[in-house]
């Protein structure tokens, strides 16, 4: 089963979830803006991502970000993580998952390595 973690309200989310309808498969669409993702569940997409740290799924160019102060390099994973579930539009998007594998859709052909 295919997941994508999906913000309807952006292109490389809607150009990710076109490229997968396209091929046949229509993923779980989770739309995690509503449904944010728990603690556990980062810390299991991080792995599928292959990511050593929870800043690589961070969109670091929001003003939230600065604004929350998550740029200073004294932040533990734990506050940053804490900070993505309470705030889950940082979130770097779309993000595919199939099985162990996750990719982030950008660009939106990424993706299908893992599919």
């Amino acid at each position: 089963m295919v997941t994508i973690y999906h913000n309807p309200r952006c292109s490389k989310s809607r150009e990710t979830l076109a490229l997968l309808q396209e091929r046949g498969i229509e993923p779980e669409v989770v739309l995690y803006l509503q449904t944010p993702p728990t603690r556990d569940t980062l810390q299991i997409l991080l792995q599928k991502l292959g990511m050593q740290s929870i800043r690589q799924l961070m969109r670091t160019k929001e003003p939230l970000y600065h604004e929350l102060g998550l740029a200073e390099e004294t932040k533990s994973e734990a506050e940053l993580i804490a900070a993505l579930v309470d705030n889950p539009s940082l979130i770097e998007r779309p993000i595919v998952i199939n099985g162990d594998q996750a990719r982030i859709g950008r660009p939106p052909e990424a993706v299908l390595g893992i599919i």
